[in-house]
Order: C-alpha cells, then sequence, then structure tokens
C-alpha cells in the first residue's frame, strides 16, 4: 500500500470545512496505507502568530484528528517541527526550485498582494519548498489535500522528476487527491469564499456551541430563487449548503433537491443544521475528552518517532545523492 501525507496548519481556529474537506478523509486514508497526518506548525510561521496561539492551535489540531477517529496504531501524528529533516530538506530543496515558480504560486500571489512589501517574509515565499520535502520525505505518493494546494502539490512533482534527472530515483512522485464533494466548503456569509478560520460570521468552527452553529447556518446567505437546486453560478450560497449536507449524509445532490422540492430554505436550513449538530455535537465530546485526559503529547510523541525514523532515510538519500553525506 502507497504511503499517505496530509497536514493542517495551526493558524486559527478549525472550521466545519477543515473537518468535512479534511480530516474526515484523513480518518479514511488512514486504512489505505502508512499515513503521516502532521500539525503544519512551521508553516504557520510565515505569518504573524501569537507563540501561544500556535502552541494550543497545535494541540487542538492532534485532539480534533483523536476525536474524529484517527488511530494512532494506524496513523502517525506529529508536529512538523518535531522532525528536524523538514526544515534541513528544504535547506537543500531550495536548490532545484526557482524564484519564477514561487512567484506564480496563487496563494503566494494572493496573500502578498494584501500586504506592504516590506512585510513580505522570505517564508511566505519559499512555503512551497518546505511542503515539498513535507510530501516527499515519507515517500508519500498519495497526497489528500484541498484545491488551493493543488498548485504546490504539481510543484513538488516537477521539483521530484528535476531531481531524479539529475541525480536517479531518489525521490518518489506524489500526486495530489482532491475529495469529490466536499474539497471546499465556503463561507456561509459569502459564499464565493473559501470557510477560512477568519469570518466569524461565516465560518462555522469546531469549538462553536450547538446554539451558534444553528444561528450560524440559519442566517446563512442564500438567493431569491426559492428552491433548493445545486448551481454554483446562479445559487452559490444554497449549493454550497448542499455540499456540507451531502458531505455529512452521503446524500446526492439529486437526492437532496426531491427531499426539498416545493419547501422553502427555512425548512432546508434547519435540516442543515440538524445534520452538521448530529455530526458536531458528540465529536466536540470526544475532543473535550481527549484534551482532558492528556494523551495528546504522548500521541505526537509516538507519530514523531515514527516519522523521524522515515524521514531520516530519505534525507539521507538526497544527502547522498548531492554529495553532502560523509558518515
Amino acid at each position: 500500500m502507497d504511503n499517505i501525507l496530509s497536514g493542517i496548519k495551526p493558524t486559527g481556529q478549525l472550521t466545519l470545512g477543515n473537518y468535512i474537506g479534511a480530516i474526515k478523509n484523513f480518518v479514511k486514508v488512514q486504512n489505505e496505507g502508512e499515513s503521516f497526518l502532521f500539525i503544519a506548525d512551521l508553516h504557520a510561521l510565515t505569518l504573524p502568530i501569537e507563540p501561544q496561539t500556535l502552541h494550543d492551535n497545535s494541540r487542538d489540531i492532534a485532539a480534533f484528528y483523536l476525536a474524529a477517529g484517527l488511530n494512532p496504531e494506524k496513523a502517525n501524528i506529529f508536529l512538523q517541527s518535531d522532525v528536524a529533516a523538514h526544515s534541513e530538506l528544504a535547506i537543500i530543496l531550495q536548490n532545484y526550485l526557482y524564484m519564477g515558480e514561487l512567484s506564480r504560486m496563487t496563494q503566494f500571489k494572493d496573500k502578498s498582494a494584501k500586504m506592504k512589501e516590506e512585510a513580505i517574509g522570505l517564508g511566505l515565499f519559499t512555503y512551497p519548498v518546505l511542503m515539498a520535502a513535507d510530501i516527499v520525505l515519507y515517500d508519500s505518493k498519495r497526497i489528500p489535500v484541498g484545491e488551493d494546494q493543488v498548485q504546490h502539490v504539481e510543484l513538488a512533482r516537477d521539483l521530484v522528476k528535476r531531481f531524479n534527472n539529475r541525480y536517479g530515483e531518489t525521490l518518489v512522485m506524489p500526486k495530489a487527491e482532491v475529495a469529490k464533494v466536499g474539497a471546499r466548503i465556503m463561507s456561509l456569509s459569502d459564499p464565493t469564499k473559501k470557510m477560512s478560520k477568519s469570518d466569524p460570521k461565516g465560518d462555522v468552527y469546531l469549538k462553536d456551541s450547538v446554539d451558534v452553529i444553528r444561528k450560524k447556518i440559519m442566517s446563512a446567505v442564500t438567493d431569491m430563487e426559492a428552491k433548493v437546486h445545486y448551481d454554483v453560478e446562479k445559487q452559490p450560497g444554497v449549493s454550497n449548503l448542499m455540499t456540507i449536507m451531502s458531505s455529512l449524509t452521503g446524500k446526492s445532490f439529486e437526492q437532496i433537491e426531491k427531499e426539498f422540492e416545493g419547501k422553502g430554505y427555512g425548512d432546508f436550513k434547519r435540516a442543515v443544521a440538524d445534520v452538521v449538530i448530529a455530526e458536531l455535537a458528540p465529536f466536540k465530546e470526544r475532543y473535550e475528552q481527549i484534551v482532558k485526559s492528556g494523551k495528546v503529547d504522548e500521541v505526537l510523541a509516538k507519530g514523531a518517532k515514527r516519522a523521524n525514523e522515515i524521514a531520516s532515510k530519505t534525507l539521507v538519500r538526497v544527502q547522498k545523492a548531492v554529495g553532502l553525506y560523509h558518515k
């Protein structure tokens, strides 16, 4: 079975979008190969973040992983910063990616466009280099990601081809995997934008109370069409709510349309809220139990030990290829 790698940045409160688009899929893939599911705390430093926030968010994500059903006997859960090979390999690989390639990355262009030039850190520019190191360290062929990260995985593929052409078969070729449904959950207040941890009104946070979750969904932007129909262009708000329901129930868009034929948006939103709460309420209870148990650090240490075992072998392989290994 193929190795699998993915991770989440601890840059803010996790949302329903993170749960549907990433965490639920992690639970599925842990049975399909050896999985390395890390918390990308080094990536979180590319934009300003308070030290305590970074520390707390990182452990929250690990607790959310466990609450969702990730089994540390199957999945390696660890902090990126606990495996020094991520940083060491990135320093080597940066010499095989080019400034022109990095400057064309959509995420860099989007984030840097909102900043003054003198405030743009080098880490933001070289983010894809570290991500490429993350990917190749574990000989991972399968990389479950959101649509916004596919471009970075494609850059990693270019890097692997370039490196292997020069030094022989050293790195394993990865491939991005995007969920067919739920890969991109949008903001409830602006369905043209991704649910992204930074919109208290439009984002459903995993730590929100049941009452807050219901209120946010009932306040979700819809339209004047007055029918439940999947059409991202004409009905982005309704389509987003349908995606949420489909992702959590397994119902097709056609089944949802038929179920709510002739009914108003109020009925539809209440049903979506019921589905979300039925999923998140027990999930939140498990999360709170895990936090109280004190198991998070134990799980992270176990995962880091295994991750270091694999990552160190890849690092040595690369060092030997380029002429840096002398032991």
